[in-house]
Protein backbone atom coordinates (compact mmCIF):
# COMPACT_ATOMS: atom_id res chain seq x y z
CA UNK A 1 0.00 0.00 0.00
CA UNK A 2 1.19 3.46 -0.50
CA UNK A 3 2.38 5.65 1.93
CA UNK A 4 0.27 8.84 0.53
CA UNK A 5 -3.00 5.99 0.51
CA UNK A 6 -2.52 5.26 4.10
CA UNK A 7 -2.07 9.07 4.95
CA UNK A 8 -5.19 9.71 3.25
CA UNK A 9 -6.83 6.35 5.30
CA UNK A 10 -6.16 8.49 8.42
CA UNK A 11 -7.02 11.37 7.53
CA UNK A 12 -10.90 9.95 6.20
CA UNK A 13 -10.56 7.73 9.16
CA UNK A 14 -10.39 10.96 11.98
CA UNK A 15 -13.10 12.73 9.87
CA UNK A 16 -15.65 9.85 9.34
CA UNK A 17 -15.18 8.60 13.04
CA UNK A 18 -13.83 10.81 15.53
CA UNK A 19 -12.66 9.70 19.10
CA UNK A 20 -13.17 13.20 20.63
CA UNK A 21 -15.96 15.22 18.77
CA UNK A 22 -18.09 15.59 22.07
CA UNK A 23 -18.12 18.50 24.67
CA UNK A 24 -16.57 17.55 27.96
CA UNK A 25 -17.97 17.85 31.81
CA UNK A 26 -16.45 21.23 33.08
CA UNK A 27 -13.94 22.29 31.04
CA UNK A 28 -11.01 24.09 32.47
CA UNK A 29 -10.77 26.06 28.66
CA UNK A 30 -12.73 26.67 25.89
CA UNK A 31 -12.05 28.41 22.31
CA UNK A 32 -14.08 29.01 19.48
CA UNK A 33 -11.78 28.75 16.24
CA UNK A 34 -13.21 29.83 12.89
CA UNK A 35 -11.90 29.81 9.79
CA UNK A 36 -14.08 32.21 8.06
CA UNK A 37 -12.64 31.52 4.47
CA UNK A 38 -13.70 28.48 4.40
CA UNK A 39 -16.57 28.22 6.84
CA UNK A 40 -14.53 26.09 9.37
CA UNK A 41 -16.04 26.26 13.23
CA UNK A 42 -15.19 24.31 15.85
CA UNK A 43 -15.21 25.20 19.82
CA UNK A 44 -12.74 23.15 21.02
CA UNK A 45 -12.58 22.35 25.24
CA UNK A 46 -9.54 21.10 27.34
CA UNK A 47 -10.02 19.92 31.05
CA UNK A 48 -6.62 20.51 32.70
CA UNK A 49 -5.99 19.37 35.63
CA UNK A 50 -2.43 19.18 38.03
CA UNK A 51 -0.41 20.44 34.72
CA UNK A 52 -1.88 17.73 32.83
CA UNK A 53 -4.34 17.84 29.98
CA UNK A 54 -6.73 15.08 31.23
CA UNK A 55 -9.63 14.86 29.14
CA UNK A 56 -11.06 17.46 25.48
CA UNK A 57 -13.20 17.53 22.94
CA UNK A 58 -14.96 19.71 20.19
CA UNK A 59 -17.87 20.26 18.39
CA UNK A 60 -18.88 22.24 15.38
CA UNK A 61 -18.61 21.91 11.37
CA UNK A 62 -15.75 21.83 8.40
CA UNK A 63 -14.15 20.59 5.91
CA UNK A 64 -12.85 16.59 6.49
CA UNK A 65 -9.30 18.27 7.01
CA UNK A 66 -10.23 21.20 9.84
CA UNK A 67 -12.31 17.84 11.78
CA UNK A 68 -9.70 15.60 11.05
CA UNK A 69 -6.56 17.54 12.15
CA UNK A 70 -9.15 18.80 15.53
CA UNK A 71 -9.37 15.02 16.51
CA UNK A 72 -5.86 14.13 15.62
CA UNK A 73 -4.98 17.43 17.95
CA UNK A 74 -7.00 16.31 20.78
CA UNK A 75 -5.61 12.40 20.29
CA UNK A 76 -1.82 13.85 20.47
CA UNK A 77 -2.65 15.96 23.63
CA UNK A 78 -4.66 14.25 25.92
CA UNK A 79 -2.49 12.89 28.68
CA UNK A 80 -0.12 14.70 28.53
CA UNK A 81 1.63 17.56 30.30
CA UNK A 82 0.51 20.74 29.27
CA UNK A 83 3.91 22.28 28.24
CA UNK A 84 4.17 18.81 26.03
CA UNK A 85 0.70 19.62 24.38
CA UNK A 86 2.41 23.37 24.06
CA UNK A 87 5.22 22.00 22.01
CA UNK A 88 3.34 19.60 20.03
CA UNK A 89 2.17 22.45 18.59
CA UNK A 90 4.80 24.09 18.27
CA UNK A 91 5.94 21.17 15.98
CA UNK A 92 2.61 20.89 13.79
CA UNK A 93 2.79 24.48 13.19
CA UNK A 94 6.25 24.08 11.73
CA UNK A 95 5.42 21.11 10.25
CA UNK A 96 2.99 23.13 8.39
CA UNK A 97 5.46 26.13 7.87
CA UNK A 98 8.16 23.73 6.46
CA UNK A 99 10.28 25.04 9.61
CA UNK A 100 10.37 21.68 11.15
CA UNK A 101 11.39 18.87 9.22
CA UNK A 102 13.38 16.30 11.56
CA UNK A 103 11.38 12.91 11.16
CA UNK A 104 12.61 12.23 14.70
CA UNK A 105 10.59 15.41 15.93
CA UNK A 106 7.78 15.05 13.49
CA UNK A 107 6.93 11.29 15.22
CA UNK A 108 6.10 12.72 18.33
CA UNK A 109 2.70 13.93 15.99
CA UNK A 110 1.64 10.40 15.82
CA UNK A 111 -1.55 10.21 13.49
CA UNK A 112 -1.25 13.98 12.45
CA UNK A 113 2.05 13.61 10.17
CA UNK A 114 -0.47 12.48 7.99
CA UNK A 115 -1.07 16.45 6.95
CA UNK A 116 2.55 16.81 6.83
CA UNK A 117 2.18 17.93 3.00
CA UNK A 118 -0.90 20.16 3.45
CA UNK A 119 1.64 22.53 2.76
CA UNK A 120 1.60 22.35 -0.56
CA UNK A 121 -1.83 22.62 -0.68
CA UNK A 122 -2.51 26.47 0.72
CA UNK A 123 -6.25 26.72 0.30
CA UNK A 124 -6.11 23.69 3.14
CA UNK A 125 -3.77 25.13 5.70
CA UNK A 126 -5.84 27.39 7.29
CA UNK A 127 -8.06 24.56 7.88
CA UNK A 128 -5.41 21.99 8.86
CA UNK A 129 -4.33 24.54 11.14
CA UNK A 130 -7.36 25.95 12.65
CA UNK A 131 -7.80 23.29 16.04
CA UNK A 132 -3.58 23.82 16.48
CA UNK A 133 -3.61 27.12 17.06
CA UNK A 134 -6.63 27.47 18.79
CA UNK A 135 -5.26 24.98 21.11
CA UNK A 136 -2.19 27.15 21.26
CA UNK A 137 -3.87 30.27 22.16
CA UNK A 138 -6.06 28.43 24.55
CA UNK A 139 -2.54 26.88 26.49
CA UNK A 140 -0.70 29.76 26.39
CA UNK A 141 -3.33 32.00 27.96
CA UNK A 142 -2.78 29.52 31.13
CA UNK A 143 0.65 29.99 31.22
CA UNK A 144 -0.16 33.79 31.31
CA UNK A 145 -2.41 33.28 34.15
CA UNK A 146 0.12 31.16 36.73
Amino acid sequence: MELKSIYNDLVNDHNMHPNNKHTIENPTLTLRGVNPTCGDDITLQLKIEDGVVTDGGFTGNGCAISQASTDMLLDDIIGRKKEDAEHLCKVFLGMIKGDEKDDAVLSELDDAIALRDISHMPARVKCAVLAWHTADEMLAETSRQL
